[in-house]
């Protein structure tokens, strides 16, 4: 089957107290749990080699919106928690165990020789090449530069999903006019309008 595969590795690891590397990866499985209502299945979010992590996408199309909902997940969390991230689509056999470490096929050795590839300043990259590679490295870049409070606010946005700004201020606690002010800052309007357009052409 053809599948979207996100492989990543948190950045500066090395760097992060237990706590907050496990607060990360409780993050990230907890943005790909949320995520698996978008694509009808679990996106089987594993962790491997201490600061890494994969996941299998079965709605390709939705590959770039969820790898910004994941890094929104992590940023929630300070701006000291960052990942980078790969993405892939192609044919793959992600296993009858639902992890996928024991995953097999081009897709995913596409998706971490991907990772391997990457070279600061980018953070993520589309494998594929073409105009979703070029989007993915405009996504990229503004959405390193996201605070934590710009994260907090589009991260409920990310979904492919009707959520009206006002749901998020109560939520969030805080005014509509200050989620409107953390959106326009985190270029959410640019964005959201990039990723309907990508997803429409799929």
């Amino acid at each position: 089957m053809t599948f979207a595969v996100l492989t990543g590795d948190l950045v500066r690891s090395t760097d992060l107290a237990q706590k907050r590397l496990d607060l990360a990866m409780q993050s990230l499985a907890d943005s790909a749990e949320a995520a698996s209502d978008w694509h009808g299945s679990s996106l089987m979010f594993s962790r491997n080699r201490g600061d890494g992590w994969q996941v299998c996408l079965a709605r390709p199309s939705l590959a770039l919106r969820t790898a910004l909902y994941m890094r929104a997940a992590l940023r929630t969390g300070g701006k000291d928690l960052s990942t980078r991230i790969s993405i892939a689509i192609g044919v793959g056999d992600p296993g009858p165990t639902g992890d996928l470490n024991s995953a097999s096929g081009p897709v995913f050795v596409e998706s971490g020789r991907a990772l391997d590839a990457i070279q600061t300043p980018m953070m993520m990259s589309f494998a594929g090449g073409g105009a979703l590679a070029a989007a993915v490295r405009l996504a990229d870049h503004v959405s390193q530069g996201w605070t934590k409070a710009q994260a907090r606010a589009i991260y409920p946005m990310l979904a492919p999903v009707s959520v009206a700004r006002r749901e998020v201020a109560e939520a969030l606690g805080i005014s509509r006019q200050a989620v409107d002010q953390a959106l326009e800052a985190a270029a959410y309007p640019a964005l959201s309008d990039a990723l309907d357009l990508i997803e429409a052409d799929a």
